[in-house]
């Protein structure tokens, strides 16, 4: 029975999913298994990930998605991860593992880097990062594309909260937190994280989209509704750069 059981929900990452599994597969740390969570791809995700020797379970939007992962996982540690992310360093799993185990972690995230050379882009995830240690002791967050958590406190707090449809990923570990569970960022080795995202909405659109999200949990509470259209997976294609006032709309409800 593996120790680690790491599940990534999928949809139409044909291009982007060789690249994560490759890089688990260049890892020191072995005792894992790996579980694709994939919503009704329709190009050669599910091959794949079979080809890789991945199992793989029907997935949908990135909560659910990994719910359904960790219902057949057997790892007593899960690690959520998303398809367009690369563990660079070959001894990410082993090293975040092992500081998780010394500082007494249930559930935890690393520090992130940009899949990109631009100075923006790199001084966009510091920013992030020196959030996310500000506030990881008083009000958590931790990204769906890396999320460590013990299989058990998944169990007690009821996995992805499925009526929760953005910044799921923030409402679950803060959920653990209320619950007396221990998180930490883990600085042990960071996780390399695509800016496609960044290129198809927009790098400010994205800051302020995030930064209304937070206003928006800290005063109302978690999105039972999407605010913004939202598409899962895939190649995104770059857009330009979305109009603000548009977006505030989106919030205002």
């Amino acid at each position: 029975m593996p120790h680690l059981s790491i599940i990534i929900p999928t949809k139409n990452e044909e291009q982007n999913l060789p690249k994560l599994l490759e890089s688990i597969k260049s890892q020191v740390y072995t005792d894992y298994e790996i579980i694709v969570a994939d919503a009704d791809s329709d190009d050669r995700t599910r091959d794949i990930a079979t080809e890789f020797g991945a199992k793989v379970v029907d997935g949908g939007l990135p909560g659910p998605g990994r719910n359904r992962g960790a219902d057949v996982a057997q790892g007593q540690i899960l690690l959520f991860l998303d398809a367009d992310v690369v563990l660079d360093d070959p001894e990410f799993l082993k090293a975040n593992l092992e500081e998780m185990k010394s500082r007494g972690v249930c559930v935890g995230t690393t520090f992130v880097k940009p899949i990109s050379d631009s100075y923006v882009d790199k001084a966009m995830h510091e920013v992030y990062n020196a959030f996310a240690i500000a506030t990881d002791r008083v009000k958590p967050h931790a990204p769906g594309f890396c999320i460590f958590i013990k299989r058990h406190v998944h169990n007690d707090i009821g996995g992805f909260d499925e009526s929760v449809v953005f910044a799921e990923d923030h409402e679950y570990v803060q959920r653990a937190v209320r619950e007396g569970y221990r998180f930490r960022v883990l600085r042990s080795a960071p996780i390399s994280v695509s800016v496609r995202r960044l290129e198809k909405d927009g790098r400010l659109a994205i800051a302020f989209k995030y930064m209304m999200a937070e206003l928006h949990m800290m005063t109302k509470g978690p999105f039972k509704e999407m605010p913004y259209e939202y598409e899962m997976g895939g190649d995104l294609e770059a857009e330009p750069e979305k109009n603000i006032e548009q977006g505030m709309s989106n919030y205002e409800s």
